[in-house]
C-alpha cells in the first residue's frame, strides 16, 4: 500500500541580515514566514520599498507612532510611489501636534479617510497586493534605518494578516480636533485597563523641539 503525506507549503526561515532587506527577505511568495535579526542597517519603509519591488501594485498600511524629522521623507518618498493604490497611515494621536503638515499630505494623496488616531506603538505593516498576495511586516525598527540591533518578520497570509485587517476597519475616522476620550475609546484601552489607571495618560503627548 502506497503511504501518502500532506505537503505544508508554508516554509519558515530565520535570517541573520548584515546587507539588505533584499538580501535578508528573498523571494515574496505565497504562504512565506520569515524572521531576521538586523544591525539596523535597513528600515521598514526600506522593506516595503523591496516587497512593492517583488509584488508590484499594492494597497499599503503602516502602523508608527510617531514621524521623527528625518523620517518625512521617508514618507514623502512613499507618497510618490505610484505602485500604491491606497496608503493607509495609523498613528498616535499625538502627531497630531507635531506631524500635522506631513498628515496633511498624506491626505492629500490618499483621501481624507487615510489618516487614523489611536494610542499607538506598534510598528506594523501591511502590503495586499493586485495578485493577491497579503503580507504582514512587523518588527522592532522605526520608519528610518537606526545603526543598532532590530528584529523583523514577514509572513503572507494567515490570521495575523486577517486579524490586523478587521482592527483596522474597526478604527473610526476621528478629526484633528477630537478628544482624549475619543481616541481611548478608537483605541479600545478602556477593555484592558480601569479608568484609573488611565487616567494617569490624559492629555496629547507632546515631545521636546
Amino acid at each position: 500500500m502506497r503511504k501518502t503525506c500532506r505537503i505544508n507549503s508554508r516554509y519558515a526561515k530565520a535570517t541573520e541580515s548584515f546587507k539588505s532587506a533584499e538580501e535578508a527577505i528573498g523571494p515574496v511568495v505565497k504562504n512565506m514566514a520569515l524572521f531576521t535579526l538586523t544591525r539596523g542597517q535597513w528600515s521598514m519603509i526600506d522593506a516595503i520599498l523591496y516587497v512593492l519591488d517583488a509584488v508590484g501594485r499594492s494597497k499599503l498600511s503602516l502602523w508608527t507612532w510617531t514621524v521623527a524629522e528625518y523620517e518625512i521623507q521617508t514618507l514623502a518618498r512613499l507618497r510618490m510611489d505610484k505602485r500604491l493604490s491606497f496608503g493607509l497611515l495609523v498613528i498616535d494621536a499625538g502627531a497630531r501636534v507635531k506631524n500635522a503638515a506631513i498628515l496633511r499630505e498624506w491626505q492629500a494623496t490618499f483621501g481624507p479617510e487615510s489618516v487614523r488616531y489611536v494610542l499607538n506603538h506598534a510598528k506594523i505593516a501591511t502590503v495586499e497586493s493586485e495578485s493577491g498576495l497579503k503580507l504582514l511586516l512587523r518588527g522592532s525598527m522605526n520608519l528610518n534605518f537606526n545603526p543598532r540591533f532590530e528584529q523583523f518578520d514577514i509572513t503572507e497570509g494567515g490570521p495575523a494578516f486577517d486579524m490586523i485587517r478587521r482592527v483596522e476597519g474597526e478604527i473610526p475616522l476621528l478629526p484633528d480636533n477630537c478628544s482624549g476620550e475619543a481616541v481611548y475609546a478608537a483605541s479600545r484601552v478602556g477593555k484592558s485597563f480601569d479608568n484609573e489607571t488611565l487616567s494617569m495618560f490624559q492629555g496629547i503627548k507632546t515631545w521636546a523641539k
